[in-house]
């Protein structure tokens, strides 16, 4: 089958046993009470997944498979010449759960090539949209046209036992990631660089060649992606784009169409679209303020005039994290080593300072700290990259690595159908009168 997939079928055998046995002598324990305000207010805290492939402390941020990002920045392999840890090494481990070796990750890089051609009729596709459509929309457009593609729908039309789901899952998966550097790369040239395209150079590793296909060669930039690319790859289920993927999924849509539904979340201003908002938000300071480098206080009087307007300060605040997200330090740390003297970064950092503080004298706001989305862009900017709507694009890549795998994850348990149960307002109102029993039923 492969070394990748007959380890991960060695994996999942095993656990499937283990996960069927807690089922079986566990199944009825209660793992949690719910509050209504949580059934009124998007469900935030309720344990309801299980995700293998990486894990959100509220005080240590993610870990993807127990291991912190500045762990994985030491241990997992890196390109020759490089710091950054690469993407397949990642992936890899949220896969098989275990850290790679460098040929393990040289054999992915290497299946990835050789699975990566695109068929005409996407880029086809692509070019009857407008050139003025959002580039999260294209995106989105043209995974749908690679479904033409999925080995899962053409063997479950044919009749797959049930046992071998997983099986096509993993190899639509890995098709698809292999795949959509080249779909993004030609959005991206087609948008902002007059449809000028750059052919794949099969010497290079997969963010490494991602780069080179959008037209950036600076080594530093390649790095960037590395780094880009690994950190955004997963955030436990209960995101948006991770939850829609996994909940498409559990209809048995082929992963083509289960990551284009968890794309189109992640477009969202409230989840990957966020990084766009951010770079535009302080792009406009700029502006307004007329000045490349504000000083902490002209920053601290605009984000008082934001919050006084009823927005929110783009890039702060998180659903889960209760501190400075590990993905956040990451970049800054990068920012150091790279690009110290940047005015654009420098703005990002002199925010840093100064925005938590005015957030927590509000007094109502959990998490004043800054997220992943708070730093990319100015990174993004100062290898030239100012297209910043294209930004959810590059998450929405790396995205693939942890929702991917966490499909396979999914066929291989046997996941069924997901179908929570919902209420109504009258339902609500009989049950706090004490009229209704069957409430949570």
């Amino acid at each position: 089958m492969g070394v990748i997939k007959d380890k991960f079928k060695e994996k999942a055998d095993v656990m499937s046993v283990e996960v069927k046995e807690i089922l079986k002598q566990h199944g009825d324990k209660k793992i949690g009470e719910v509050f209504l305000s949580q059934v009124y207010q998007g469900m935030r805290g309720i344990t309801g997944l299980v995700t293998e492939t990486s894990l959100l402390d509220a005080q240590e941020g993610i870990r993807f498979r127990g291991y912190s990002i500045p762990e994985l920045q030491k241990k997992l392999p890196k390109a020759p010449g490089g710091s950054e840890p690469l993407p397949e090494g990642l992936f890899y481990l949220m896969l098989v759960g275990e850290l790679p070796t460098d040929e393990d990750v040289q054999h992915l890089t290497s299946v990835w090539q050789r699975r990566s051609h695109v068929p005409n009729h996407v880029f086809a596709t692509i070019e009857a949209l407008p050139v003025t459509t959002h580039p999260m929309t294209q995106f989105v457009v043209a995974i749908m046209a690679l479904q033409t593609e999925s080995q899962f729908a053409k063997k479950y039309a044919a009749g797959l036992n049930k046992k071998d789901y997983w099986d096509a899952v993993f190899d639509d998966s890995m098709d698809l990631i292999a795949r959509l550097p080249r779909v993004a790369a030609y959005i991206y040239r087609r948008k902002y660089k007059k449809g000028e395209h750059i052919q794949p150079n099969g010497l290079l590793d997969w963010a490494g060649n991602f780069a080179h296909m959008m037209g950036y060669e600076d080594d530093g930039f390649k790095e960037l992606m590395r780094l880009y690319m690994t950190i955004h790859a997963d955030h436990e289920g209960g995101n948006v784009s991770a939850h829609t993927t996994h909940l498409v999924g559990s209809a048995l849509s082929d992963p083509y169409l289960s990551f284009a539904a968890g794309m189109n979340g992640l477009a969202g201003p409230l989840h990957g679209l966020a990084n766009q908002e951010v770079i535009k938000w302080i792009f406009e300071m700029r502006e307004e303020l007329g000045t490349e480098l504000p000083s902490k206080e002209q920053i601290i009087e605009y984000v008082k005039k934001t919050l006084q307007q009823g927005k929110v300060v783009p890039g702060y605040g998180h659903a889960v994290l209760r501190k400075t997200d590990p993905r956040f330090t990451a970049q800054m740390e990068f920012g150091k080593k790279h690009m110290p003297e940047d005015p654009l970064v420098k703005t990002v950092w002199n925010i840093y300072e100064a925005v938590p503080p005015i957030l927590q004298s509000l007094g109502k706001i959990k998490n004043p700290w800054p997220n992943v989305d708070a730093h990319s862009g100015a990174l993004l900017v100062h290898y030239g990259m100012e297209e910043y709507e294209f930004y959810t694009v590059l998450f929405g890549v790396s995205r693939s690595l942890g929702v991917l795998a966490s499909l396979c994850w999914d066929r291989a348990f046997g996941f069924p159908l997901e179908r929570p149960k919902s209420i109504t307002n009258a339902q609500v109102k009989l049950w706090l009168d004490g009229k209704d029993e069957i409430w949570g039923e």
